[in-house]
C-alpha cells in the first residue's frame, strides 16, 4: 500500500517532519520550490504544511485532488481559502496553542514599555540623556483592562496579568459563556465604556478588517493605551494616528502593521505613508517586528499542536 503524502511547504521545527514519518506518511521538503513550481506536485498530496508564504486559493486548492488536510504551522489563515476549503471536506489545522504563551508574554513587555517610557528612556540614556520626569510611568495597579479576543492569545494576556492588581474585562464575538477566573465576559459597549488598556487579540477575517478605526476608538469613555498583536489590517493606522494627535489613545504598542506583506517577512520603512512615519518618530508609540509569536519555544510548540491535532484527526 503506497504511503499517504505529506509536501511540506514550508519548514517546520523537526518534531512534525518525525511524528508523521512514524505515523507512516511520505514526508516530502519543496519548502524552497515556488507557487508555480508546486501546482504540477500538489495533486495526490494527502496533506500540506504551511506557514503564510504561499496563498491556499482555489486556483491552488483544486489541484490537489486528493487533499484532505492543511497544517497552518501558526495561527492567521487570512491567506487561505476557508470556504471552498470547507466545501471540500478538507481540514484546516492552525497551531495557536504553539505561541499563545509567547504571545501573552510579549504582550505584557510591550504594555510594560509603553506606560513605563522603557523603550524611549533606553534610547536616551544610550544617547547621553538622563531624562527622570519626562519619563514618568503610568502604573498598571487600579487600571481595567479591556481584551478584545478571549481565545489562546488572549486568555494567555489574561493569566498573566493575576497580580497586576487589575481588573480584566474581554468582549469575544464568537463566543458565548467565556468568562473565567482571568477575566469578567462583557459586551463591546461595557468594554469601551470601562478599559484603560485595550488589547486586540483577533483574527484577521473580512468582516474584522479596520475594526479599530476612529469611530471605534471615539467610542471609549476614557483616554487609553492599546496594544496590538494580532493582526495590523484589524486596526487603521490613519485613524490610530489621528486619535493619538488628539489624545484619545495615550499610547500604542504595535507588532503588527497594515504595511506587512503577506508573509509577515518584508517592510521597507522608506517607502511607507505618512501614518507609519508619524508612528516611528511618536514618542508614545511601541514598535515590534511581528514577533509576539516568534519564540525558541513557539516554533517546536507548533509543530508538537500540529502532530497531536493530525494523529487525533487520521490515527484516532
Amino acid at each position: 500500500m503506497d504511503k499517504k503524502k505529506v509536501i511540506f511547504i514550508d519548514q517546520t521545527a523537526p518534531v512534525l517532519w518525525d511524528r508523521l514519518m512514524a505515523l507512516g506518511y511520505d514526508c516530502q521538503d519543496h519548502s524552497q520550490r515556488s507557487r508555480e513550481e508546486l501546482l504540477p506536485i500538489v495533486g495526490d498530496a494527502f496533506g500540506l504544511v504551511i506557514r503564510s508564504r504561499v496563498k491556499m486559493d482555489e486556483a491552488f486548492l483544486s489541484q490537489a485532488t486528493q487533499l484532505e488536510f492543511i497544517a497552518r504551522s501558526g495561527v492567521g489563515l487570512e491567506h487561505i481559502d476557508l470556504k471552498y476549503a470547507a466545501s471540500r471536506g478538507i481540514h484546516v489545522l492552525p497551531s495557536p496553542e504553539g505561541s499563545r504563551d509567547t504571545v501573552g508574554e510579549h504582550t505584557m513587555g510591550l504594555l510594560l514599555m509603553l506606560m513605563n517610557n522603557l523603550a524611549r528612556a533606553d534610547h536616551e540614556v544610550r544617547n547621553g540623556q538622563w531624562i527622570r520626569e519626562g519619563n514618568r510611568g503610568v502604573e498598571l495597579k487600579g487600571k481595567t483592562v479591556g481584551i478584545i479576543g478571549y481565545g489562546n492569545m488572549g486568555t494567555a494576556l489574561a493569566q498573566r496579568l493575576t497580580g497586576f492588581g487589575v481588573k480584566v474585562i474581554a468582549y469575544d464575538k464568537f463566543k458565548s459563556d467565556y468568562g473565567d477566573e482571568y477575566a469578567q465576559a462583557v459586551d463591546l459597549p461595557s468594554l469601551q465604556a470601562e478599559a484603560d488598556v485595550v488589547s486586540l487579540h483577533i483574527p484577521y477575517l473580512p468582516e474584522n478588517h479596520y475594526f479599530v478605526d476612529r469611530a471605534f476608538l471615539q467610542a471609549f469613555a476614557k483616554p487609553i493605551f492599546i496594544v496590538n498583536t494580532a493582526r495590523g489590517l484589524v486596526l487603521n493606522t490613519a485613524d490610530l494616528v489621528e486619535e493619538l494627535k488628539a489624545g484619545k489613545v495615550l499610547g500604542a504598542a504595535l507588532d503588527v502593521l497594515e504595511y506587512e506583506d503577506m508573509s509577515f517577512v518584508h517592510l521597507d520603512p522608506l517607502k511607507l505613508p505618512d501614518p507609519f512615519q508619524y508612528l516611528k518618530e511618536a514618542r508614545n508609540v511601541v514598535l515590534s517586528p511581528h514577533i509576539a509569536g516568534w519564540s525558541f519555544e513557539s516554533e517546536p510548540g507548533h509543530a508538537r499542536a500540529l502532530a497531536d491535532k493530525i494523529e487525533g484527526l487520521f490515527h484516532g
